[in-house]
């Protein structure tokens, strides 16, 4: 039997992996306000590559936090953007696995093979008539032969490291998503249809789709671009993945993963209103925040707390194009707006806590403090037990700010009761 993903999910980065009874704490409260959300730790290959740690240990603080905070609930282990070259390693511990394939877009498949594409689906070529949809979709021989083209030695690759998942775990024994979203153009609704139905003809059984929408979803920060946009192509993802689940060969559950997903506030609303008018599902992947929101935790706490986050700011300003160079797709920092050491170094609690908490209320809130600090998490692993034994000195501060950056700033903004 197949397992199932719930309704809605949450993709719960935790890089040093001593949050996760805080962000259980913020989902326990969400239920019973009723709002049921099941958390998938995620932790990519890249993050393990820079704190030096292996995808065991998230398997193992997972299931630490669940014992000690008595979750009775589904949760997950994601293996984070993984590809054929890195998902061995992450097989044994994990039980979601988010198949990136997002280089290979572009790349041509077999010319038989973009041509049986082709041919098989064709009889969709017209106008689609889709619930939800104000006008129909159009599908023309020139799209089918685009998304061959574009997608389809993606998708081929996508169901190759499934098999391998499948051969290593048994069928059924896991999650699957595919990730379409780190390109540079966000696919059509028309594309999606035709990418979905290549992934059903890959045998690939998605429960979750990460397209690429439109606007900027910078690291950390607000979601940039046209909000009234990003919400119309939502809805219509929402219609698509519905129509296709009903013709095709893919799960029924299957719904949209939005990555990058922390902090993009101005589209929560949007989310939210279109998850309550349509019942569809959710999965909302956040990582860096809770980083992010560690230090906030340590700031607050002031004293040696305080003199860390000064010291780990100071450090990734001075290591700026190394820290921010495997990231620059995804922040936009403007080095003139980043306050030097000096000044930061004569800052007090609540001068950087308003400088890096993400509360655009507050007058010394700094969206580009916020970038570098984000990325700036090698220079804590390069703490060693230095940081992590911080975390514990000052758990109250570091747990209570996880617990509510989680519970109201994410939460409650984004999922439906």
């Amino acid at each position: 039997m197949q397992i199932q993903l719930p309704k809605f999910t949450m993709g719960v980065g935790d890089r040093f992996g001593r949050e996760g009874k805080a962000q259980l704490a913020a989902l326990l409260r969400a239920r019973k306000d009723g709002i049921e959300v099941s958390p998938v730790w995620n932790k990519s290959f890249r993050e393990h590559s820079i704190i030096h740690t292996e995808p065991i240990s998230v398997r193992q603080a997972a299931d630490a936090a669940v014992k000690a905070m008595k979750w009775s609930f589904p949760y997950f282990v994601d293996a984070d953007h993984i590809n054929f070259k890195t998902v061995d390693g992450f097989i044994a511990s994990s039980d979601f696995f988010t198949l990136d394939v997002a280089s290979a877009i572009g790349t041509a498949a077999d010319p038989a093979a973009m041509k049986a594409f082709v041919e098989k689906h064709s009889a969709w070529c017209g106008s689609l008539s889709i619930e939800g949809l104000s006008a129909p979709l159009v599908i023309t021989r020139e799209l089918l032969n685009k998304v061959a083209e574009k997608y389809l030695f993606a998708i081929q690759e996508a169901g190759r490291i499934y098999r391998r998942i499948e051969q290593e775990k048994g069928t059924g024994r896991f999650v699957t998503e595919v990730s379409m979203d780190e390109t540079m153009t966000p696919q059509t609704p028309p594309e999606l249809l035709l990418i979905l139905a290549a992934i059903a003809d890959e045998g690939i059984p998605a429960q979750t789709i990460a397209p690429r929408f439109s606007g900027r979803f910078n690291k950390g920060v607000d979601y940039v671009g046209d909000v009234a946009r990003f919400a119309s192509e939502f809805e219509a993802d929402v219609a698509v993945i519905r129509y296709a689940c009903s013709r095709l060969k893919l799960p029924g559950n299957l719904k949209l993963s939005v990555h990058s997903g922390s902090d993009k506030f101005r589209i929560y609303g949007p989310i939210r209103s279109v998850l309550k008018k349509t019942g569809a599902g959710l999965h909302l992947k956040t990582a860096g925040t809770t980083w992010l929101e560690e230090v906030v935790g340590l700031a607050e706490a002031g004293g040696a707390g305080l003199a860390l986050a000064k010291e780990v700011y100071t450090a990734a300003l001075g290591r700026f194009d190394e820290l921010c160079g495997p990231y620059a797709e995804v922040i936009d920092i403007d080095r003139k707006a980043l306050p030097p050491a000096a000044t930061v170094a004569t800052w007090d609690s609540a001068a950087f806590v308003a400088a890096l908490r993400h509360d655009q209320t507050v007058a010394g809130y700094n969206p580009n403090l916020r970038q570098l600090l984000h990325v700036g998490y090698k220079v804590a692993a390069e703490m060693g037990s230095r940081y992590l034994e911080a975390l514990e000195t000052h758990r109250d501060s570091v747990a209570r700010n996880v617990e509510a950056n989680f519970y109201e700033r994410h939460i409650k903004q984004v999922f439906p009761s």
